[in-house]
């Protein structure tokens, strides 16, 4: 391929729900992360092809719960834009109502999640500030938490985003031509106001924008982007940028099951009736499907070759900006080591009278980066008492890990997996492979089509020994699957107990 061409998915990663904007000569992602932290990464592209991670938003959710693991729960769908020479980002959790932080450096520190409304399972807000001065915030509705579903409602804001004013009004009822109707993005152009919006469910749905001289409607919905006869299926959910030349792109995500949902860039444009055309128009020059590739978008300086980070060498005993722990993080889970990173054995907690893997809060992950690859780690096991252990993990709603375990003086190798039923119990089990003769170990996971997984572990010798049971990956709850590494006990005091990760490679298959 042309290299004046790129290729979809433009981040083969789960980025859910990303919403961007251009400040200049900048573009900004942010995409959901629900209940890990740190929370809502900041990506940063020069070209919209090639992202690299800066930041996140913030680093933990002072929210009663959210120290436990609470699958599914935490930050859903943020909304990013620039205001006033600030960033501005809007998000909600669905159990505890819609937050505000904001920011004039990006790369910077962010404020602290402001409270702009409680309220149970409104979901997926945007705000907007019209040419007038006035502020608007719209938001969907979660089912599952208050009842309300296919339905867009719009505020009035104050114009600091601290609060909304008034009674909401429904500006529109999907129930029977968009189901599913939410993740609402506002933008104004040529005097008209859009709303894109994605309908029909995330696996199989569409891309609506409805349309409006005012705010408050009536609003017009059309459909714009179909999976077509292309393998991308329900693509929609994103947002739209507008180049200083006026060429106009659409990102949205595909979800790809265990992989979770990864990020497309679409070509749009604007037909003289001022209704936009997304990707490869298939319908009465209305509906689009999206485009496997494309020319890239024209911007005013060479294309910077970011890359989404994925190894790591833990300089100074630190991890990069793509790892994520599985609730808000403890001093506690991290030793002072500024050779390599070293995670303290923090023990299981106790849910549901089970210690499982599944909601240990230390796990310290990041996403599948691609369809196939393969990571390694090497690790010094440096432990205290028995039922202390620590290794390698690929982590959903199903689990695997490759474990050095230390049980009566002895280094035991182990294979231990698990999943979580429709119960809400969890089935873990563990498997001794070998003993030891040290401490130090490499870990290695292939991950293969279809997220087939295998496991190896080596010796002093670095020959690889493949453990003999395969393992399938399992996405988590709205989550692709996740790959990492970890430090516990199964005591239920705290141990003194510790693990050395020298670094951790991440290779493409």
């Amino acid at each position: 391929m042309s290299f004046d061409y790129y290729k979809n998915p433009i981040i083969c990663a789960d980025y859910s729900d990303p919403d961007i904007i251009r400040v200049n000569d900048d573009f900004f992602m942010v995409s959901s992360s629900f209940n890990h932290m740190p929370a809502i990464p900041i990506l940063h592209s020069k070209n919209l092809v090639n992202w690299q991670i800066i930041n996140h938003v913030f680093s933990s959710l002072n929210l009663s719960g959210y120290d436990e693991v609470q699958p599914g729960k935490g930050v859903w769908a943020p909304s990013i834009r620039y205001h006033d020479q600030r960033f501005w980002v809007f998000f909600s959790t669905p159990d505890e109502g819609i937050f505000m932080c904001n920011t004039d450096n990006p790369w910077g520190k962010w404020s602290n999640p402001h409270c702009v409304q409680l309220a149970k399972g409104w979901i997926d807000p945007c705000p907007f500030w019209d040419d007038d001065g006035n502020a608007w915030l719209i938001h969907a509705f979660a089912q599952s938490r208050c009842g309300l579903k296919h339905k867009l409602q719009l505020f009035q804001m104050e114009s600091d985003g601290s609060a909304l004013i008034g009674e909401g009004l429904i500006i529109y009822d999907g129930t029977a031509d968009l189901p599913t109707l939410e993740g609402p993005k506002v933008y104004k152009r040529n005097d008209w106001y859009y709303i894109f919006a994605p309908a029909g469910g995330v696996e199989t749905g569409w891309q609506t924008i409805l349309r409006s001289k005012h705010i408050k409607g009536p609003w017009v919905a059309r459909n714009v982007l179909f999976q077509g006869n292309t393998p991308i299926n329900g693509p929609h959910q994103g947002g739209w940028v507008e180049l200083q030349n006026n060429e106009c792109w659409f990102v949205h995500f595909q979800d790809a099951h265990l992989y979770g949902r990864i990020v497309h860039l679409q070509p749009m444009y604007w037909g003289e009736d001022d209704w936009p055309r997304i990707g490869e128009i298939i319908d009465d020059n209305i509906a689009g499907q999206p485009v496997l590739s494309a020319k890239k978008p024209t911007v005013n300086h060479s294309a910077v070759d970011y890359k989404i980070q994925t190894s790591d060498n833990f300089q100074e005993g630190k991890f990069g900006l793509q790892w994520q722990w599985l609730a808000n993080p403890q001093k506690q889970w991290l030793a002072e080591n500024r050779r390599t990173l070293t995670l303290n054995c923090v023990p299981l907690p106790i849910r549901n009278q089970q210690q499982t893997l599944y909601f240990a809060p230390n796990l310290l992950l990041q996403k599948f980066s691609s369809f196939q690859f393969s990571a390694q780690t090497k690790v010094t096991f440096i432990p205290e008492q028995s039922g202390d252990f620590a290794g390698l993990i690929i982590y959903g709603e199903r689990y695997a890990a490759l474990t050095i375990n230390f049980n009566h003086d002895k280094y035991i190798l182990c294979y231990r997996y698990g999943w979580m039923k429709d119960s809400g119990i969890v089935d873990e089990y563990q498997e001794e492979i070998t003993q030891l003769s040290t401490s130090v170990c490499q870990f290695k996971v292939d991950v293969g089509l279809n997220g087939i997984c295998q496991f190896y572990y080596a010796k002093q010798d670095n020959q690889w020994i493949k453990i003999t049971r395969n393992f399938a990956a399992g996405k988590g709850k709205w989550m692709g699957a996740k790959v990492g590494i970890f430090a516990s006990t199964q005591a239920k005091q705290a141990t003194n107990g510790k693990c050395e990760f020298e670094y951790f490679d991440i290779i493409d298959n």
